[in-house]
Order: C-alpha cells, then sequence, then structure tokens
C-alpha cells in the first residue's frame, strides 16, 4: 500500500499517453466508421519527426528552445501522413467494403515502418531504438509520489490539448459541422457542408495528438524506436473501445483506466504467490487486452457509450 499513489500516478501518465493516441482513432471512427490501424505509426513517426528535428539544430541548444521547434516539426510530419493517407489510402475506398480500408490501413502501417526503419539505417547500424533528448531538470516530489520531467510535460499536454478539443468541437463553427458530419454524412452534405473537408480536419487533428503522444513518448522512455506505434497503437485502440468508441471524451477516460489497470497488474500481480510469471513486465500488453474483453462482456458499448453528438 506504500507504493499506491505512486502506481497511481504511474498508471494515469501512461493512460494521459494512450489516451491521446486514442482520440485519433475515435475521431476518424466517428465521421467515417473507419478503425485506422496505421494509427499508430503516425504517433510513431510524430516521435521521429520531432527527433529529426532536434538533430539539425545546433548542437548544445537549449531544450526550452528545441522543445517548442520538436513539437512543430513531429505535429507536422504526423499531420501531413494523416492527411495524405486519408487522400490518397482512404479516400478511393470510402464506398468500397469495409474490408479494404481496413487491409490498406494494415498495408500502410507496415510500410511507414519499414519507411523510417531504412531512414535511420544510416552505415549498417540497424538499430532499433534512438535516444531522445531530455529536459533539463530532474523529477519532481509530490508527497510519496516522484514525477519524472517527461511525465511533468504529459500532464501539461493532456489536459490543456482535450480543453482546447473539447471547446473546438462544441464552440467552433467547423466543430458543428464534424458533429453534424458525424450524426448523418448525407445530409450534412445536402446542408451544405464539405464532408470532405470535415474528413480531412478530423484525420489532421488525430495526427496533431498522436504527435504530441509521440513527443511525450520519448521524453518518457528517453527513446523512439520504428517499431513503437504497433503496441501503443493496438493499447490506443483497445482504449477507444473502452470509452465507447467514437466519443472523444470516452477514449481519454479509457485511456486513463487502461493506464492505471496496467501499472497496477504489473506492480502487484507479481506479489501475488504462483503468478510471478503474469506480472512481469513482458505480460504488461496482455492486461490491456484482458480489460477489454471484460468491458464488452458487460458493457459492449464502452464505458461512456456511443454518444453520437459528442462523436467527431
Amino acid at each position: 500500500m506504500n507504493t499506491l499513489p505512486q502506481q497511481l500516478a504511474n498508471g494515469l501518465f501512461l493512460g494521459s499517453m494512450y489516451g491521446l493516441i486514442a482520440i485519433g482513432y475515435t475521431m476518424v471512427y466517428g465521421i467515417v466508421q473507419l478503425i485506422n490501424f496505421a494509427h499508430g505509426e503516425i504517433f510513431m513517426t510524430g516521435g521521429f519527426g520531432a527527433l529529426t528535428v532536434y538533430l539539425v539544430l545546433p548542437d548544445g541548444i537549449s531544450m526550452w528552445i528545441a522543445l517548442p521547434a520538436m513539437l512543430i516539426g513531429g505535429a507536422l510530419v504526423a499531420v501531413l501522413i494523416a492527411v495524405g493517407a486519408e487522400r490518397f489510402a482512404y479516400r478511393p475506398l470510402r464506398g468500397a467494403p469495409r474490408l479494404a480500408p481496413l487491409i490498406t490501413a494494415i498495408g500502410l502501417s507496415l510500410a511507414l515502418q519499414q519507411a523510417v526503419f531504412n531512414w535511420y539505417h544510416v552505415d549498417g547500424d540497424a538499430k532499433s531504438a534512438r535516444v531522445f533528448p531530455q529536459l533539463p531538470f530532474g523529477p519532481l516530489h509530490i508527497g510519496s509520489v516522484t514525477v519524472q520531467s517527461g511525465d511533468i510535460f504529459l500532464i501539461i499536454a493532456a489536459p490543456l490539448c482535450m480543453a482546447v478539443l473539447a471547446f473546438f468541437v462544441r464552440l467552433s463553427r467547423t466543430g458543428r459541422a464534424m458533429q453534424a458530419t458525424a450524426q448523418d454524412p448525407d445530409t450534412a452534405q445536402l446542408m451544405g457542408i464539405d464532408t470532405n473537408r470535415i474528413i480531412v480536419i478530423a484525420f489532421a487533428i488525430g495526427g496533431f495528438f498522436a504527435a504530441v503522444a509521440g513527443v511525450s513518448y520519448g521524453l518518457k522512455y528517453g527513446s523512439v524506436s520504428y517499431d513503437m506505434g504497433f503496441i501503443a497503437g493496438l493499447k490506443a485502440f483497445t482504449a477507444a473501445v473502452l470509452g465507447g468508441i467514437g466519443n472523444i471524451y470516452g477514449a481519454m477516460l479509457g485511456g486513463l483506466v487502461l493506464g492505471v489497470a496496467e501499472a497496477m497488474a504489473t506492480a502487484y500481480i507479481s506479489n501475488i504467490p504462483g503468478m510471478q510469471q503474469l506480472g512481469g513486465g513482458g505480460w504488461a500488453a496482455v492486461w490491456a487486452f484482458v480489460l477489454l474483453i471484460l468491458v464488452l462482456l458487460f458493457r459492449p458499448q464502452g464505458l461512456l457509450g456511443e454518444r453520437v453528438a459528442d462523436r467527431a
């Protein structure tokens, strides 16, 4: 019990990152009913885009100056890839059977992984992870809870992004157009809404959130890897389903629940006699899907359900 506050904090930090990625899944699904399984790789490219910006900056530059540039660079890369995927991979298949865009998304995921791997494969060096720059201060201690420097960025960025998104969806003209398109795209188009533009905006916002999560991942773990998007993307998709696929607030809630559950299981299950093999880091990914199965058994619509008015 002495470590419970720390494990809760760890779970909330991890869940915030999952929630940021999950919002991209749920926004796209809410409008075009598409599960973009390449979204995990968009998260990955956001991290590598930020790293690339840092590598081209002058040596010794302060992280207080570099971090905004890294965020902008990572966001540009992720948004461009997300919008390009919508325009050239998904839009031509919009009227096709649902299996076609699903297979396309898987193929795009593999292509992005290989592209990033080849880009960073220099002089025969096939390292899967690249060192990510860190913030120039140590951890904070709040009572018995230690907050690492990378988590400080995350706990600021995640609530801020969610607040801006909630304001945008509820109060802006484009946000209301997104809600109308999510509810009935054909009627929205008849009322003068450019649904293609709205879909592009949804992909762009999802790509931006994924880039913020990618930078958060690099700051939190100290490195980024070309294959980091696969498991993170699956967990974020799980978080979106947990919260209620299509519900932007449910995506963040699902991410927080998933992060706390994973942190608790990893920390405490190994202490139960006979369960040592299930509590280690190698089993951490399993608990996301155990939780998903339980939620789907007892509440198939997710924790908050799929409210059409909030789908965006």
